[in-house]
């Protein structure tokens, strides 16, 4: 069972806060609070623009409440003390009773949910996990259930942004919003608790379409992990995706034949033959052959890697599995080679390639 709350240690902050204005004041007219994640990923902007996008995202198929059952879920699976608390926080503010959350925390069955959406929960849950990986017979099992495909391409998305915010705040170690949690545990969030339990009761939480155009599947297709992205067509969580793979694989912070070989690794440490394939075609670009790529993979090592990026593979395959305090020495142990900048590139890569290949085991 996956450990609850109180149960999870988490260490001391690995970046430093870094004060940008510019982007606060524009974090703030986005959603309202800067958090200790924005500001520990500020230097990146790819990687704050991803970190912003994937808490702020809307769901256009499946509802908010399904979207806020699984943000928990996953944080829980994943130990992320940091997001775990936060969205069960988030909760209790949006009118959730404190025994529904922790029904759905315990893992036991919650009188509020119907078969439907204990079936989601187990989905969340086991994509999140991977071990062992989930088959396309999960997302079978969702489409007998009456979700539609689209509900279940959204669903496996949010799980797997989820995944990809999750790792961001656990390999950095972000300080839990402490003040926001204890708000929503007292007064001021019981009253929210109620006003947002009426809001959901006349309608609110059943979604909403984004703002952005539409990607369209031959837009997709045609970018980097083309064949993953196809089914987000038409779908408001294209954008994070194709937005957070091409500005990461963009940015010269770390090379791309560093990052694509990190994607390699995670995808053969998950048997994601689809996805290894995708990061061949970008490393094969790179000028980097498919033997070269075997060995790196077989041994964890590449002469294409500074020295100081030469933990780098073996510590992308730790990010997969992990328990949070041992991944979290390991980032420590990595950081000491590493300046602020490349660490931070390499948390926000590694943050990416588990939510990339976790949604395309689903197309396997």
């Amino acid at each position: 069972m996956a450990l609850l709350l109180n149960e999870i240690i988490w260490g001391e902050p690995l970046l430093p806060i870094v004060q940008d204005p510019a982007w606060e004041a524009e974090v703030r007219r986005r959603s309202g609070h800067v958090s200790e994640v924005d500001l520990r990923v500020a230097p990146s902007h790819w990687l704050r623009e991803a970190a912003q996008a994937a808490t702020g995202f809307h769901p256009s198929v499946i509802s908010e409440r399904l979207c806020r059952i699984g943000n928990m879920v996953t944080a829980q699976e994943n130990a992320c003390r940091y997001c775990y608390g936060a969205n069960r926080a988030y909760m209790k503010v949006l009118g959730y009773s404190e025994a529904f959350i922790q029904s759905v925390e315990r893992d036991v069955q919650a009188a509020e949910a119907d078969e439907r959406e204990r079936a989601f929960i187990a989905f969340c849950r086991n994509l999140a996990r991977s071990r062992p990986r989930p088959s396309r017979a999960a997302r079978d099992s969702l489409l007998g259930l009456g979700y539609t495909q689209a509900e279940v391409t959204e669903m496996a998305f949010v799980i797997a942004s989820c995944c990809f915010y999750n790792r961001v705040s656990t390999l950095i170690a972000c300080p839990p919003e402490r003040k926001f949690e204890s708000m929503a545990n007292g007064p001021v969030g019981r009253l929210l608790g109620l006003a947002g339990s009426l809001l959901r009761l006349f309608g609110f939480g059943k979604g909403r379409a984004q703002a952005e155009a539409p990607i369209d599947a031959a837009s997709l297709s045609a970018g980097r992990f083309g064949a993953i992205l196809t089914p987000l067509a038409n779908l408001p969580a294209a954008r994070f995706m194709k937005s957070a793979l091409d500005g990461a694989f963009e940015s010269e912070v770390l090379d791309r034949t560093a990052k694509g070989l990190m994607f390699a690794v995670i995808a053969r440490t998950l048997n994601s033959p689809l996805c290894e394939s995708e990061a061949a075609k970008l490393l094969a670009g790179e000028g980097v052959g498919s033997a070269e790529v075997e060995s790196a993979l077989s041994t964890l090592h590449s002469s294409r890697l500074r020295p100081s990026e030469s933990g780098l593979l073996s510590w992308a395959r730790d990010t997969v599995y992990y328990e949070t305090p041992e991944i979290q020495r390991k980032t420590g142990a990595l950081a000491a080679g590493l300046d602020n900048a490349t660490l931070l590139e390499a948390i926000g890569v590694a943050a990416l390639a588990n939510a990339t290949v976790r949604f395309a085991m689903l197309l396997e």
